[in-house]
């Protein structure tokens, strides 16, 4: 079983699907992860990551390994180095080029086949993996995902970016994700639509695990076609 959970940054997509595959006793497939390790890599290789070729030749050669609840590139623990401001925002630009995005989709799906999965990202419902069995989206006001975001840096200790300076990359990310030309931002026609302004990560989780449990008990209660 695939369940997919789209979103824009800051809108708790990466939390909620870890927690939900944790419940579920499902794999969590972190793709936002797989584009920070591009961004990252080439950061590290001194590659220009608005190139999108070099990019993409980034893509095609790093190796990205996600187990145990931590991201390795090349046999290297990356974990906390992709999460920095510049890596983010750095992703967010790698994203947009075609070959970068066929291949880490490509990488997706060798991931995926076979097991249980819970895999949240931008495009996972709409392109990486549009016949999952479960998909959602999840979405916040550019205000609280701000929020969030400051708070998750100053715990991290990573407190030089002002809330205003968050907000305004979170508003310039929404817009290059919505507005790129290859697989842009937005909600699959057949995804539950979650609005996390106002609720905790707990009750977001408990409102996708009901809607899954009751999709798992509706397709061992249909009868027989054949």
């Amino acid at each position: 079983m695939i369940v997919t959970i789209d979103g824009p940054a800051g809108s708790g997509k990466s939390t909620v699907a870890r927690e939900l595959a944790r419940r579920l006793g499902f794999e969590f497939l972190d793709t936002g992860a797989m584009y920070r390790v591009v961004a990252w890599a080439c950061l590290y290789r001194s590659v220009d990551m608005t190139q999108a070729a070099a990019a993409a030749d980034v893509a095609k050669q790093v190796r990205i390994d996600l187990r145990d609840d931590r991201v390795w590139a090349d046999g290297v623990d990356v974990t906390d180095a992709i999460r920095t401001p510049e890596v983010t925002q750095g992703a967010s630009i790698v994203a947009t080029h075609p070959g970068v995005r066929r291949e880490m989709v490509r990488q997706q799906r060798l991931l995926a086949r076979g097991r249980n999965v819970v895999t949240e990202g931008r495009d996972q419902g709409t392109v990486a993996f549009p016949d999952a069995d479960c998909k959602f989206f999840l979405t916040a006001a550019p205000e609280e995902r701000a929020r969030r975001r400051y708070e998750e840096l100053k715990r991290a200790g990573r407190g030089d970016l002002s809330f205003d300076e968050i907000l305004m990359q979170i508003r310039e990310r929404d817009q290059r994700d919505s507005q790129r030309a290859d697989s842009p931002l937005r909600p699959a026609p057949d995804a539950v639509i979650v609005d996390t302004t106002s609720l905790s990560i707990d009750e977001v989780v408990e409102r996708l695990e009901s809607h899954i449990r009751r999709r798992q008990t509706d397709a061992t209660t249909q009868p027989s076609t054949g």
